[in-house]
């Protein structure tokens, strides 16, 4: 699974789902004084210089790195893993609003040096005098601004391509936060195992399916997600749900007209997206307030679940999507 965001439609979604391409300028900027910042944080044992694998080669990471920038996907995962950089691009509102606070902070205390259409002012990154540069976006755009990057201080570069686990691994190993992976795999592995615990015999006979829709989606649509946080639970947890065939584009990629809700009738359970208070999100709130879907089986019988999912881009957010599932799935019957 490729660390994203959660959807796409095409090219629109694509944008949405692995953030923009960045496009980098040098747009000027006095350079702030940002020695008080806080930055990457330390490991319990000394760090030693080492070298990373990474899209852009083998790059010789520093020891302990201190003042590490994050540029598009790296921001949320490497604050995730208790990192506190001192540059970031711009993230959405919507993914800063479900961050829990200390994280928040923890963007928020950076120098913004993009913004969120993908512009980055070479000038300001320079003036913090990083001694890495964690990034995350195509490789069209590696090939023009890489070598600029690469001037500036040792830089770590990922395809969007890359699963979020392996993505996770490399972040934890680059910017010297492997203690804090370490626990979040544990957790991540324990609450696993749980859920495959306490409701096997849901998992072994019941038929799942995700649907969801987002703001980019066209009026009167939906779609039926297949990747994001509905990979995890069909592929680390087991769940029975449908997916693309190999080879072809996820069926997330497909817009459906509000008259195939119906034929969602032929699953045993639908989940659907809610926000943090347990309500549908805002662009699914259209879907539930029709008849059509007022009339599933499913619906009628509780067996719709709303499920909260804050990212599938890092452990932390993967693992509030597992706690929030786990209490979905409590309201089923027969859950041993």
């Amino acid at each position: 699974m490729s660390n994203t965001p959660l959807i796409r439609r095409g090219a629109a979604l694509a944008a949405a789902l692995m953030s923009a391409s960045l496009v980098l300028t040098a747009c000027g900027g006095d350079g702030d004084d940002t020695g008080d910042k806080a930055a990457g944080t330390r490991s319990d044992k000394a760090a030693e210089p080492h070298s990373v694998k990474a899209e852009n080669g083998t790059i010789e990471v520093p020891a302990d790195p201190r003042r590490i920038v994050t540029i598009g996907n790296t921001n949320l995962p490497f604050i995730d893993l208790g990192g506190k950089p001192v540059g970031v691009t711009e993230a959405s509102e919507s993914e800063l609003n479900v961050l829990p606070e200390e994280q928040r902070t923890a963007y928020e205390a950076a120098e913004i040096i993009g913004n969120s259409g993908g512009e980055v002012d070479l000038e300001k990154l320079a003036a913090l005098k990083p001694d890495l540069i964690l990034v995350q976006f195509s490789s069209d755009d590696w090939d023009k601004v890489g070598k600029q990057l690469e001037a500036i201080a040792p830089t770590v570069s990922w395809g969007l391509d890359t699963e979020w686990k392996a993505f996770a691994d490399a972040i934890a190993e680059a910017g010297n936060t492997a203690d804090a992976l370490s626990r979040q795999k544990a957790e991540f592995k324990e609450k696993v195992a749980r859920i495959q615990k306490t409701y096997g015999k849901i998992i072994n006979d019941t038929s799942f399916v995700d649907v969801s829709r987002g703001d980019w989606s066209d009026p009167g649509t939906f779609y039926i997600a297949d990747i994001g946080c509905s990979e995890i639970a069909r592929d680390d947890i087991g769940l029975d749900l449908p997916e693309a065939a190999e080879g072809k584009d996820p069926l997330a990629y497909e817009s459906l007209p509000f008259e195939q809700i119906s034929e969602l009738s032929k699953y045993d359970v639908i989940t659907y997206p809610v926000d943090a208070d347990g309500k549908p999100t805002e662009p699914f709130k259209s879907v539930v307030a029709t008849n059509t879907w007022k009339a599933l089986p499913a619906v009628d019988s509780d067996r719709a679940l709303g499920v909260f999912c804050p990212g599938n881009n890092s452990y932390g957010p993967v693992i509030r999507y597992l706690d929030s599932l786990d209490s979905a799935l409590a309201t089923l019957p027969g859950k041993q």
